[in-house]
């Protein structure tokens, strides 16, 4: 794998950040031009790739959206499918730097590291459309009509990771909120990234900590929790959730700490873009294990 110097990610990863919250900002169905002007950016990054880009177009109040996917076909165990995704829409009144702008330039970054190479398992790399208010946990938020459309279709998706919200910390005590009584047991200073699972993901979470704990890039706490807890289902991989597959989340804990959530402050010179790639080696390293080990 190509990996780039530190330098060079983070360059490429504000870049990215800042042209789909500063050039384009809000994208939702509410301002279709710049959602539509997202997808086309992103999907041109993904073509860089060398990988056809699949556009999987679903009809919203009269409007084409679409999810963005690319594949690398496994070579010996190609049935068997890692999917990393990341929603590009952002919600009414925000830029969207953070969430998730931030979840779309790791993505972005991981199609560029991972373009030359040959997995074992089958690779999706999927920008999903529709995942904030009013479509959340609704039947037009992409992801899940992703999920159940690979149901329908019998595809074995061994693995899901959901890009959500992973650019803001702080070393400050009682930066980091939580649900009580995740606050019992969690630290209070929000320098961390978290993987956040579901107990049914619980493999899957311990393969996802040792791989984050070989990269030895940045601090992450990890928990297996219930659905109902706040925050737990709060992005895409609750959609994989509902159709059996297993899924976590990598994220920032996004309103548990980020004081800009939702708001239209969350611009790009609010991430810290050398701990965002922090996390992004960390996600190289856990691609690596997923696809590429036996």
């Amino acid at each position: 794998m190509m990996i780039p110097t530190s330098a060079v990610l983070e360059n490429g990863l504000r870049q990215d950040v800042t042209h789909i919250a500063g050039k384009i900002g809000e994208r939702n169905l509410q301002h279709y031009d710049a959602l539509r002007e997202a997808e086309r950016y992103i999907s041109q990054r993904l073509q860089a790739s060398g990988r056809p880009v699949n556009r999987l177009v679903m009809r919203v109040h009269d409007r084409d959206v679409a999810n963005l996917e690319i594949e690398w076909k496994g070579t010996h165990q190609p049935e068997s499918i890692i999917v990393i995704g990341a929603h590009y829409d952002s919600v009414q009144g925000c830029p969207g730097a953070n969430d998730n702008g931030t979840g779309v330039a790791a993505l972005l970054a991981a199609a560029e590291a991972f373009a030359q190479l040959s997995p074992r398992k089958t690779l999706r790399l999927v920008a999903f459309v529709n995942e904030e208010p009013p479509y959340f946990q609704g039947e037009n938020m992409g992801s899940l009509v992703y999920a159940r459309g690979a149901k329908a279709k019998g595809e074995r998706i061994e693995a899901m990771l959901s890009l959500e919200t992973m650019g803001y910390f702080s070393d400050e005590k009682e930066s980091q909120k939580y649900p009580f009584p995740l606050n019992l047991v969690y630290p209070d200073k929000g320098n961390f990234i978290g993987l956040v699972a579901n107990r049914a993901s619980s493999p899957l979470l311990n393969q996802v900590a040792k791989a984050f704990e070989e990269a030895r890039t940045i601090p992450f706490e990890k928990g297996a929790f219930m659905e109902a807890l706040p925050g737990v289902g709060w992005s895409d991989h609750w959609s994989f959730w509902q159709s059996g597959y297993q899924a976590l989340m990598i994220t920032d804990t996004a309103p548990f700490r980020y004081p800009f959530y939702h708001t239209r402050e969350d611009t790009p010179e609010k991430v810290d873009y050398p701990r965002l790639g922090q996390v992004t080696r960390a996600l190289f390293k856990a691609i690596e294990n997923l696809a590429f080990e036996p």
